[in-house]
């Protein structure tokens, strides 16, 4: 088979956070594959085919892609950040595994990509200096139940915390008991920060303690970031020390 897929991250939302082997990608593609406002995000040019679909079709828009490669062409899926985070390569993998057995024979491979969790981080200092936990709090794909558990046993180990889809229209309750969790096991007096929209121009950035923060405070273009009990602030930055106390 001569086609191929690549499973690209298209980072945080800054063009120039795009890496350039994900440019290069871009640029070689005969199709891109895609959430809408990811496949929006790629400029239009002559030979190259857009495939926008919803978000909740992951697995179908993977199959897609691995069907238009069997045809001989090359496809590039999208996805935001890190195409291996919460994102499309696992998804790929999947109905990779699912499909043909023809399909194993296709060129795939995964261009990685900033993180929305690395870029807000990179703007606050060093958060997730030390030992840290990247957890989704949206309960499509797992329970609720197990988000919880998890919560908590992060919260007692001591990591700081990188939480997705932290809180939308569907689910606005569960960020509110998230935060109960957390101030149970990480202590009131812990940082929790607030980085909206990173690398954009609606960028927002805020960092409270837990004791202060209120569900109110994240959407889902928000990456919530929560500190140890050793994170601390030095001057306008927030940072966790290398070495626990």
């Amino acid at each position: 088979m001569t086609g191929s897929v690549i499973i690209a991250g298209l980072g945080p939302g800054r063009e120039s956070l795009v890496v350039p082997e994900v440019q290069e990608a871009l640029a070689q593609a005969t199709d891109i594959v895609g959430y809408i406002p990811y496949v929006r995000r790629v400029a239009d040019r002559a030979g190259l085919t857009k495939h926008e679909s919803d978000n909740r079709v992951e697995l179908d828009r993977a199959a897609h892609a691995l069907e238009m490669a069997a045809e001989g062409k090359r496809v590039v899926v999208v996805s935001s950040g890190d195409p291996g985070v919460f994102a499309m390569a696992s998804a790929l993998f999947e109905a990779l595994e699912k499909g043909p057995q023809a399909w194993l024979a296709l060129d795939i491979r995964v261009v990685p990509g900033i993180t929305a969790m690395l870029a807000a981080a990179a703007r606050l200092g060093a958060p997730l200096g030390h030992d840290f936990a990247a957890i989704n709090l949206s309960d499509n794909l797992k329970p609720w139940e197990l988000i919880e558990k998890r919560l908590r046993l992060a919260g007692q180990a001591g990591f700081a915390m990188g939480f997705y889809n932290p809180r939308s229209k569907s689910r606005p309750h569960q960020f509110a008991r998230a935060l109960e969790i957390l101030r149970e096991e990480c202590g009131s007096e812990t940082l929790i920060s607030f980085a909206r929209a990173v690398s954009t121009p609606d960028e927002t950035i805020r960092t409270v303690t837990l004791a202060e923060a209120t569900p109110e405070m994240a959407d889902m273009r928000t990456m919530v970031i929560v500190g140890n009990r050793d994170t601390r602030r030095v001057g306008p930055h927030i940072y966790t020390p290398r070495s626990a106390s």
